[in-house]
């Protein structure tokens, strides 16, 4: 096996408690068992109550710490910075760190470079094994990490944990499925050959998360990467760089070598641009809106002097997602499904439902319970665990009140439609609903991102499916009804990559929910599924002659 230099650990890159978790340490070779997600928190028990309140204590003493640009294992500092700020309270500072600018392009890519020579020929063994001690050491500190998402973006308790153990989820799948293609073989042995089947690493590759899952996302992708051979150019949203920190503090803590992650916040428009555009770049996994996954888009497939290979995209972009309330569905179960789908995280999901597709016979009805409903959630501190904070900054803030003025004209507002002025200046916007809309009106065909719901209604099911599946996105959607025909013509026509009947359409979970999208939406990665790490590798057909 070859050999990886070891970083030195400073106590400005390492985590606090700088020694690995016991269950990390106890770790001596990757798993192969069974995968099992991760259980959720219960914040009922008063014990867990008291454990993330301290964890919040905790992680509140470190806010405002400075944190390198890490390229090789060595720390830099710029003269740029990017401020990171608590979305209750934008005057508190959660994390300040260094901006990543052209001049370090370079670096970070010849420090990726260097790495890949040994990295790739580390056994696939030793990899998971990494992932699976990062995934320890996250398990052991999961009140911690949900509490830095609780300050830097307005999580309440329980959608951070549920971050937490989505991140945990991706670290402990992935590994075990790089074991199991580290066993692939191809499907006919010829006679008197050994015939091969290697899945081997792309090469260097950029890692462009998004800020809404800040935890989750980036180190699904990240992870993805890492164990299957390549190396990465960590590039974390500069809403959310804090917990891409400590999360990389997480990996170097269980092991991993100098220069396999390169750590470098910087701006999309120029240090992203260029990583994007670079020749000896591979791969880009990116996930965020839809103008930016069609630049990259646009700018990888250009091809550049020195570049040598087409390169990859993965890309998850934005939705529009649908939920469909038939006739004959059960509207106690609907309506409980629709407030979380629309709501939960403030809206701030891909997956979030924004279109309520309501078939005229249960139309009224159901916006008669629907909007005093709404009417009930009172946005708070997600410190105190508050069902819905604020959104994540002062620009979100702004885009989604614009699109409400649209939507006071676009239909009619049952709920909401107004920021809520906070003492702490946090961003706070009332949640929306708003009926009537037609279903070519902006409300009901670009993508808000925030707690804004616009209801469509349906002559029939017909009208229904064909209003869902009549945008550009193709991303989550869900139906209610209690007739199997209906369910079945879901199953065949509503053109979503995930579709759920009978439930939320948010909370895919990984394994079960294989995640990603079709149209505008993205590549349909399938993240958290079987077939992800095949993005991150390529096919070797060895076959060899016996003597």
């Amino acid at each position: 096996m070859a050999t990886v230099e070891q970083p030195r650990v400073s106590a400005t890159n390492a985590n606090p408690a700088s020694a690995p978790s016991k269950a990390a340490q106890q770790l001596t070779k990757a798993s192969s068992s069974p995968f099992k997600n991760e259980p959720s928190v219960d914040f009922s028990k008063p014990e867990n109550q008291r454990g993330m309140r301290e964890a919040l204590a905790r992680v509140k003493s470190e806010l405002g710490r400075e944190y390198p640009l890490v390229i090789a294992g060595q720390e830099h500092r710029t003269a740029k910075k990017i401020t990171s700020t608590n979305p209750a309270r934008p005057k508190e500072v959660v994390g300040v760190h260094q901006k990543a600018g052209p001049e370090h392009v370079q670096p970070a890519m010849d420090a990726a470079l260097r790495a890949f020579e040994t990295w790739k020929f580390v056994q696939p063994e030793q990899r998971a094994l990494l992932l699976q001690k990062t995934a320890a050491i996250i398990r052991e500190r999961k009140f911690e990490f949900g509490a830095w998402m609780v300050y830097e973006v307005g999580k309440n308790w329980a959608e951070a944990d549920a971050d937490v153990a989505e991140t945990i989820d991706f670290l402990e799948l992935y590994s075990r499925e790089m074991l199991r293609l580290a066993q692939a073989e191809p499907p006919v042995q010829l006679p008197g050959e050994r015939d091969r089947l290697w899945y081997i690493p792309l090469g260097v590759g950029a890692v462009i998360p998004p800020w809404n899952f800040p935890c989750a996302i980036m180190a699904g992708m990240t992870g993805a990467a890492i164990v299957a051979g390549n190396t990465v150019i960590l590039k974390p949203s500069s809403e959310s760089p804090t917990i891409a920190a400590k999360f990389f503090e997480a990996l170097v803590e269980a092991g991993m070598p100098a220069g396999v992650v390169n750590f470098c916040p910087g701006g999309g428009g120029d240090f992203g641009q260029a990583i994007v555009e670079h020749p000896k770049t591979r791969f880009i996994a990116f996930t965020g809106s839809r103008e930016v996954g069609l630049g990259i888009n646009e700018a990888a497939a250009k091809h550049r002097q020195g570049q040598i290979w087409i390169k990859r995209t993965i890309l998850e972009m934005g939705g529009k997602d649908a939920i469909i309330v038939d006739s004959e569905a059960d509207l106690d179960s609907a309506l409980e499904g629709v407030l979380a789908s629309a709501y939960g995280f403030q809206g701030q999901k891909c997956s979030a439902c924004s279109r309520l597709i309501l078939d005229e016979k249960v139309y009224d009805a159901f916006l008669e319970r629907l909007a005093p409903r709404v009417r009930q959630i009172k946005p708070g501190d997600p410190v105190e665990n508050a069902y819905m904070g604020p959104v994540v900054s002062k620009s979100a803030y702004e885009g989604i009140l614009k699109y409400i003025d649209v939507a006071r004209k676009e239909g009619r507002v049952l709920a909401g439609g107004n920021a809520i002025k906070h003492d702490d200046g946090g961003y706070y916007i009332e949640p929306t609903l708003v009926a009537d809309l037609d279903r070519n009106s902006r409300i009901a065909q670009e993508e808000i991102f925030g707690p804004v719901l616009g209801v469509i209604k349906a002559r029939n099911f017909d009208d229904a499916l064909a209003i869902a599946n009549g945008t550009e996105f193709g991303l989550t959607g869900a139906i209610y009804t209690n007739n199997k025909e209906k369910l079945e013509r879901a199953r065949r026509e509503f053109h979503v990559g995930n579709l759920y009947l009978n439930r939320k359409c948010t909370g895919a979970i990984v394994g079960a929910h294989p995640f990603g999208g079709f149209n505008m939406s993205g590549t349909d990665s399938k993240a958290g599924g079987p077939d992800y790490l095949y993005l991150f590798t390529q096919a070797k057909s060895i076959g060899e002659k016996l003597s």
